[in-house]
């Protein structure tokens, strides 16, 4: 048989310009991070230098926790239709929410108890969301007050996420010092009458802050610089309230008031003079009432799947919101988003905006404010590109025509990572 190459001796100066031997250096919190090439990469890391009590009130949902694996799973079945030969060279994220210019069209949502998961928690986290162009959005039962956090960014856009306590007062006194703080927009939550059965925490025994058990100790010796941190920095307070010694749910079932109706948001609808955001939307009926009772924004939300199960999948209930709405109101997602092409698809099915939760945290964790920018980087080149493989130079081009919900695809393995 005819040979259709001829063999020959490797030539040194040849072979020189392969060689790229590098010394060997020490591992750094930028090395690690530059490894990273989706926010699933960055949970490994987070999972490694996290204890598991912490961890796992971060990666966790209620009971079966099916409901954030659908949540994801939506996003995964989804078909993108590019648009070719178009010039695309100019592609830009920018978009316009509730009368604000962002940079992306994705903001940071509101987190608990953020210093239990990285000690820099929701400073690191509003910062990162100010160099980005994007809003940062504190909790309730953040570990930072609303006056440090726009200290610490006072460039960025940072809003207040509100959950109505049965002290009323004690609500409307968080919702004044917000306003005196200047923020322009307040997301009050609304799916939380009592607490979900959020299974890992009971079995972790995690309380806020992580009480120093045998266990604990054990689990965060392997950890050192979350334990490390963990001493040397200040005690883990609630910035909205006194310290909590029992349980996460206890604490919910204990604060939040499960009489809330309608009546309630037209009575904080009066008081608060700014921007008003409903986050925990669920039904098409719940989101034409919200609008009834002066709501800005509605964010279609199952809490990220932490308090019903089986909740519905915010992704399809967004096409039957914006189909009865309109334009009444602005329209807002979250859960389930691990991916840049996750947003887009958000967008082209009718979303003004979107959120993330364990995206960033998995940041968080991973390597405090650097990890977080991380996080957002790796999502703004993700769609970046993809805007730019279907075709469009802005958020305002993307259509329904862009995206085609795919028919559940059932038995075809599990998400990249596990969950």
């Amino acid at each position: 048989m005819a040979k259709n190459f001829k063999r020959q001796f490797p030539k040194v100066k040849e072979l020189a310009p392969l060689l790229t031997f590098k010394l060997p250096s020490l591992p750094s919190r930028n090395k690690r991070l530059a490894k990273a090439l989706t926010i699933w990469d960055l949970r490994l890391i987070a999972k490694r230098r996290t204890p598991t009590g912490p961890f796992d009130y971060t990666d966790g949902s209620a009971e079966s926790e099916v409901t954030l694996e659908r949540a994801r799973r939506a996003f995964l079945d989804l078909e993108f239709r590019p648009n070719i030969l178009h010039d695309v060279k100019d592609a830009s994220l920018e978009c316009e929410v509730l009368g604000e210019r962002f940079a992306m069209p994705v903001g940071i949502a509101p987190t608990g108890f953020t210093r239990m998961m990285h000690s820099e928690g929701e400073v690191g986290g509003a910062r990162a969301a100010q160099k980005f162009g994007i809003p940062f959005t504190l909790s309730t039962l953040g570990t930072t007050t609303i006056e440090n956090v726009v200290a610490a960014a006072p460039e960025g856009v940072n809003w207040f996420q509100l959950y109505m306590w049965k002290d009323r007062d004690a609500s409307m006194e968080l919702v004044r010092k917000a306003q005196a703080a200047g923020v322009k927009n307040l997301i009050l939550t609304v799916d939380v009458p009592v607490a979900g059965a959020r299974l890992r925490d009971t079995r972790n025994g995690l309380t806020v802050p992580p009480s120093l058990t045998a266990k604990t100790i054990l689990n965060a010796l392997p950890r050192p610089e979350w334990w490390i941190n963990f001493l040397t920095t200040p005690a883990i307070n609630f910035a909205s309230m006194k310290n909590w010694n029992g349980t996460v749910a206890e604490l919910l079932d204990f604060m939040f008031d499960p009489t809330m109706t309608f009546e309630d948001l037209s009575w904080v609808r009066a008081q608060w003079d700014g921007q008003l955001t409903i986050k925990g939307v669920q039904t098409v009926e719940d989101a034409i009432k919200a609008a009834e009772f002066g709501a800005d924004a509605i964010i279609l939300s199952n809490h990220g799947g932490r308090q019903l199960d089986r909740a519905p999948v915010p992704l399809h209930l967004l096409v039957d919101v914006k189909k009865e709405l309109k334009r009444d109101l602005e329209v807002h997602i979250d859960t389930g988003i691990m991916h840049g092409a996750d947003i887009l698809a958000a967008i082209a099915l009718g979303a003004d905006f979107t959120y993330i939760g364990r995206a960033y945290l998995y940041g968080l964790m991973a390597g405090g404010q650097e990890g977080v920018e991380r996080a957002l980087s790796i999502l703004q080149v993700q769609m970046l590109r993809n805007m730019k493989l279907l075709g469009v130079n802005s958020l305002e081009e993307l259509e329904p025509k862009h995206v085609r919900i795919l028919p559940t695809l059932a038995g075809l393995g599990s998400l990249p990572g596990g969950k």
